[in-house]
């Protein structure tokens, strides 16, 4: 199976993720600067076999677009555009509150759980996990009905 590869996208820098190749775990992948994101993308997908790409859509909680889901949906254009393989759009609703729990619940220091570029990375990650969590129960699902 190929990878899939998951975004949380922002204005400043965005966190990537990674699937291993059964597409059973996602492990965060790096924090990028957002201006080189594009480029990070097309050379990661020279190097590995990546079936999709998930990228968070931000998202109030009573479902409206937020304030990036603008930059967001310009992004996506702009990479269905330059490449063949499917971009998803992912509610990425409390992604960031879950980053910093699962952050505190693994005992970081307070100085780490400031980082940003490693919630970003975290974040991209609960993207991807949730959405191939999601993936499975459609699957068990169908083959149980």
């Amino acid at each position: 199976m190929s990878r899939l590869l998951a975004i949380d996208y922002g204005k400043k820098r965005s966190g990537v993720a990674v699937s291993d190749p059964l597409q059973l775990i996602a492990g965060g992948l790096d924090t990028i600067a957002t201006g080189e994101l594009s480029k990070f993308i097309m050379a990661y997908l020279e190097r590995e076999d990546v079936e999709r790409i998930i990228i968070g859509m931000p998202t109030q909680t009573d479902g409206t677009p937020s304030e990036n889901a603008r930059r967001v949906s310009e992004f996506i254009s702009y990479l269905r555009k330059r490449i063949s393989i499917p971009v998803i759009c992912w509610d990425e609703r409390f992604t960031s509150v879950l980053a910093h729990k699962t952050m505190l619940d693994s005992g970081l220091k307070k100085k780490a759980r400031q980082n940003k570029a490693l919630v970003d990375k975290i974040s991209a990650t609960i993207i991807l996990q949730s959405y191939m969590d999601s993936e499975r129960i459609a699957k068990e699902h169908k083959v149980n009905n």
